[in-house]
């Protein structure tokens, strides 16, 4: 991709984050704002729910104080107190009462549960009422609590007072109103919320008994889950509901859980909030940022135009100046067009290629001296040792000669064995030093990595116990792909790093050799447990001459590195001083080398070796 539609999708990319990243911001704080307002509002609605729950409470527990504190009572207390009471006359007299105070709900019960007289079902005269706990001190705060009714079950606010007869027996008034779409209809709601109340009068949770202000509620199945939540965990519940495809229709439902006797949920206040406002603030605030971010980007394209042909153009020309510099035209100059950046860069490029002329010049030169010193050091250090021992044989012979001439004969032999072999040794030292000069180029064929392995191993296999000192194992990974590569060449590198591997252990160890199979081609791993390498060491471990053993040519590594480079493959080393250390030689497949090998064997009239089969590829 050129730098000009880099720049182009750059500016282009940057109007429109900056424009999404506004657009989100600005659609979350209005989301956070548009739930604070709800909440606050939802609360106020809360605490109007309570007050005017309280207030009917106290309406409830004062009427039913006005009954207590009345003759009824005081007779039916009075009654209760004689040996065998009669209560048949005040049948009647809880209705009576119930209509007197507007009350939904009347029963007089004595202490021990007994319905005495009963306003909204008078068949239950004589009965038991298991909804009030007598055993327990009663309540002066009204308190939700569900009624039995002959139609069903209905809620109900309630208020008990004791009335005291002056006998051990007791007399309680129970007295209520209903809970219903009336009591939620007297609620000054806000515009756009609503209230509802779901009467927990069943074992199991059912949408028949959710009302609204104005009755049934429609579509009360999709709110039941919420209700359900506040049932079994007896705490608030905040949920969004989507009544239909339309986000206008979504409504946050807060639902509050409404205790009755002996903490039980008696119902379910849920308070619900519509997100229309949220929803058509959000779908405006989305719509300008799409215009914004459609006329950023078109503003984009026309900066980033205009920008990128002022910028790449100098660019364009430093790289092609850059191309011919890699390419080793030194000479080459960049125009210089203006005074910015730009500028400045072109003059620096002038001056950088002036200072490659004059540098690669003094490098070169300095490169060839250094080298021919390099070589005559090596080869006075290397011919100095063997012609030391010459001269101290010929000084012998030439002093046996003229002092003992009867034993001149003996000497001689000794000393003729002696400088024929510093003359092998000198001869070996210049044969290394030419082989290095001339390695020669890889004749790629099909190679078993393996196969050369085990025969480097078998060529040390008697330095090696149990004839030797060095334990030595060897793990093969069987199904190595078959690489193209000169057998004899990596037979010499395994066998220079083994022998390597050999010398850094003088006093035994273990020799480990390993072969991996990589993703295209083949990992050759040798290990020993010597004194190890300093990272210093290992910096200059292949340069040619360099050597750390005391006899050492510093060539083999070299050489080494030589063949794998010439086999487009990578060695390496890590060491530990202390821990021993690993070479490792990745050699790739290298197939288009053995086809090109093909083509010249073809091209001489030898018959070639086989093309890498299907299976092997």
């Amino acid at each position: 991709m050129s730098f000009r539609r880099k720049l182009l999708l750059l500016f282009s990319a940057t109007v429109f984050v900056v424009v999404v990243g506004v657009a989100w911001s600005v659609s979350a704080f209005t989301r956070a704002a548009f739930e604070r307002m709800n909440a606050e509002r939802t609360s106020a609605l809360v605490k109007q729910f309570q007050r005017e729950f309280n207030r009917r409470g106290e309406e409830v527990g004062g009427e039913v104080d006005a009954i207590v504190s009345g003759d009824t009572a005081d007779r039916m207390a009075l009654e209760l107190g004689r040996p065998q009471p009669d209560y048949g006359a005040y049948i009647s007299e809880a209705k009576s009462l119930a209509s007197t105070h507007k009350l939904d709900f009347l029963e007089f019960v004595d202490d021990r549960g007994t319905i005495l007289s009963s306003a909204q079902w008078p068949a239950k005269f004589g009965y038991k009422d298991p909804s009030l706990n007598l055993s327990q001190p009663v309540p002066r705060q009204a308190y939700l609590k569900e009624e039995q009714l002959p139609g069903g079950a209905v809620l109900g606010l309630f208020a008990v007072r004791a009335v005291n007869g002056g006998t051990e027996r007791r007399l309680y008034v129970a007295g209520g109103r209903r809970v219903d779409s009336e009591f939620l209809g007297s609620l000054d709601l806000p515009a756009g919320m609503r209230a509802m109340l779901y009467q927990n009068l069943a074992t199991d949770p059912s949408a028949e008994l959710l009302i609204g202000a104005s009755g049934r509620v429609q579509g009360p199945d999709k709110l039941m889950g919420v209700i359900r939540n506040v049932l079994r965990d007896q705490t608030e519940q905040t949920a969004v509901i989507r009544w239909t495809a339309t986000a206008n229709d979504d409504e946050t439902i807060h639902a509050i859980p409404l205790a009755g006797q002996n903490g039980r949920v008696a119902g379910v206040l849920l308070l619900g909030s519509s997100r229309k406002p949220y929803v058509e603030l959000n779908r405006r605030i989305r719509l300008a940022a799409l215009l914004l971010g459609s006329g950023g980007v078109l503003i984009a394209i026309l900066i980033s135009s205009w920008a990128a042909r002022r910028v790449t153009r100098p660019v364009e020309q430093l790289a092609a100046a850059a191309r011919s510099v890699a390419a080793g035209e030194l000479n080459v100059k960049v125009e210089v067009s203006s005074q910015d950046e730009l500028g400045e860069l072109a003059e620096a490029f002038n001056l950088m290629t002036r200072d490659l002329l004059e540098q690669r010049d003094r490098l070169v030169q300095t490169e060839r001296v250094a080298a021919w010193r390099e070589l005559a050091r090596r080869l006075a250090h290397e011919l100095k040792n063997p012609l030391f021992p010459l001269q101290l044989t010929v000084e012998n012979l030439v002093r046996a000669h003229a002092q003992s001439p009867e034993m001149f004969e003996e000497i001689f032999r000794e000393s003729t064995a002696t400088l024929l072999a510093e003359i092998a040794n000198l001869k070996s030292t210049i044969g290394r030093f030419s082989e290095f000069s001339k390695m020669p180029q890889p004749k790629f064929q099909q190679v078993e990595v393996n196969d050369v392995v085990q025969q480097v191993i078998r060529v040390f296999q008697a330095q090696l116990k149990p004839a030797g000192k060095i334990d030595w194992r060897m793990i093969l990974e069987d199904d190595l792909p078959t690489i193209a590569a000169d057998a004899e060449l990596l037979h010499r590198v395994i066998s220079n790093l083994v022998l390597n591997a050999m010398d850094a252990m003088p006093d035994g160890g273990m020799l480990t050799v390993r072969t991996y199979k990589e993703d295209d081609g083949v990992r050759v791993e040798v290990s020993d447990t010597g004194s190890g390498l300093t990272p210093e060491e290992c910096e200059r471990l292949f340069t040619p001459y360099y050597t750390t053993k005391q006899h050492g040519t510093g060539l083999g590594l070299a050489i080494v590195q030589s063949i794998v480079t010439d086999h487009q493959g990578r060695v390496s080393v890590q060491s530990t001083p202390g821990r021993g250390t690993s070479f490792t030689v990745d050699l790739p497949r290298n197939w288009d080398k053995l086809a090109v090998a093909e083509r010249e064997l073809a091209k001489a009239g030898v018959p070639d070796g086989r093309r890498p089969s299907s299976h092997d590829t």
